[in-house]
């Protein structure tokens, strides 16, 4: 019996799993390149390391029998031939550049476990009707050049070509000046135009406690929260801490604090399924008896659901502006980030749940609290998620952590979705 016709028989075809040593073998030579101090990865966007991983997956795809083509903003798509030539492909991926203090998997699971279903799919002599991509987006995590997912934001048509290629690093240094300084500026034009879709999967570390705390194996995500992402600039009055009368001060650092118990609060109010955080903060001039003549932060404020994500972010500006005209400071804001919740195909999300069901894996509905390119390649074709656990819920941080058998479940499930989707031909 052949492996196609084998593969039609259910009782038979859910023992087929994939090369979980492979797979793990190859997260962990990806995460030589550009190791962290800690135990994790640096490989931000571009730089020396990043190229050197990305020649290292081209090569890893070259030998899988993969065609590798790359675009202009230097996303990598390594295509696995279908039989109908006019079939639109199935894509997987991600992305391999991390934060720089990131972890060894957030990303890298996607890419590497999309490699391993196309290698697994070559050993088992498996052809389908539909071809497959395995795919590496640019710059998804915004650690070098902001905003993130940059390169997928492109190809659904949310930002332009010469907005990406024009943004800057914290030395000045244009993305469109690395893509070519690095040799991965591609001649393919980006977007949905030139690359249509059948579908696109990807798999991904939740980056939350949820599911192992939950003890489930695979997350079946259904939708992906909204975020905000706004710049706030506060303008003060620089003045001594000691001898300025505390009635008569302009105090940028305290309308900060305000804010943030104020961000923190409208979350609270709006739980389940949503969050409201300030991160990054820069004072000026930073001087511990001098109050503060301008602050600038960032608000991130995320939600499932439309309505509540809607109503959070108009009342957080309008609080913005409240506090700050009490206090006499000055107040700008400056959008810097935005998308609206997405619900992820519903199709789709049932493979995925009904992959993980047959292969005996536990399982549970949820949604993504973090961003990733599915997001913005939701917008232009069908797509989903699946997500495995991570210890602690600790990602972003050289600390992050999986187990092999976590990474292997996903992988599996992401195989069978996969395969299904695409068709197999007898």
């Amino acid at each position: 019996m052949s492996i196609s016709n084998l593969f039609m028989k259910t009782e038979m075809k859910n023992e087929i799993r994939v090369n979980g040593n492979r797979l793990w073998n190859a997260l962990m030579a990806m995460a030589e390149i550009g190791p962290g101090v800690k135990g994790g990865s640096n490989r931000q966007s571009l730089t020396d390391v990043d190229s050197q991983g990305r020649h290292l997956f081209q090569s890893w795809c070259e030998a899988a029998g993969l065609t590798v083509s790359v675009d202009q903003m230097g996303t990598m798509f390594a295509m696995r031939a279908g039989t109908d030539p006019n079939a639109l492909p199935v894509y997987i991926g991600s992305h391999l550049d991390t934060q720089p203090t990131g972890g060894k998997y957030d990303g890298v699971l996607g890419v590497l476990s999309a490699l391993e279903v196309v290698r697994m799919m070559n050993d088992l002599d498996i052809k389908t009707k539909h071809p497959i991509v395995v795919t590496n987006w640019t710059n998804e995590e915004g650690s070098r050049f902001v905003p993130s997912m940059l390169a997928s934001g492109v190809f659904a048509g949310v930002y332009t070509l010469d907005y990406a290629h024009g943004l800057k690093d914290k030395d000045g240094k244009t993305l469109g000046d690395e893509l070519k300084r690095t040799g991965w500026l591609g001649n393919e034009p980006v977007g949905i135009k030139h690359r249509p879709m059948h579908a696109y999967f990807e798999y991904h570390i939740e980056q939350g406690p949820i599911l192992e705390a939950k003890g489930k194996s695979i997350g079946v995500v259904t939708h992906g929260q909204g975020q905000s992402w706004l710049e706030v600039t506060l303008i003060g009055r620089a003045a001594h801490t000691g001898s300025t009368p505390m009635n008569m001060r302009a105090n940028a650092g305290l309308a900060m604090a305000r804010i943030f118990e104020m961000v923190h609060g409208i979350a609270m109010e709006n739980q389940p399924g949503a969050a409201g955080s300030v991160g990054q903060v820069f004072f000026y001039p930073n001087s511990r008896n001098v109050l503060p003549a301008k602050v600038v932060f960032t608000i991130d404020i995320r939600a499932a659901d439309k309505e509540k994500f809607d109503k959070m972010c108009v009342r957080v500006d309008a609080e913005t502006r409240r506090i700050t005209a009490s206090l006499n400071v000055g107040c700008s804001i400056e959008r810097i980030g935005h998308y609206d919740p997405i619900t992820f195909d519903p199709t789709l999300v049932s493979r995925v749940r009904n992959a993980a069901e047959r292969l005996g894996y536990s399982h549970m509905d949820i949604f993504s609290g973090a961003g990733h390119d599915a997001c913005w390649v939701a917008k232009v074709t069908p797509a989903t998620m699946i997500m495995c656990p991570c210890v602690g819920g600790v990602s972003h941080n050289e600390a992050e952590e999986i187990s092999k058998e976590w990474a292997v479940a996903g992988a599996d499930v992401l195989f069978h979705t996969v395969v299904e989707t695409a068709e197999i031909v007898n």
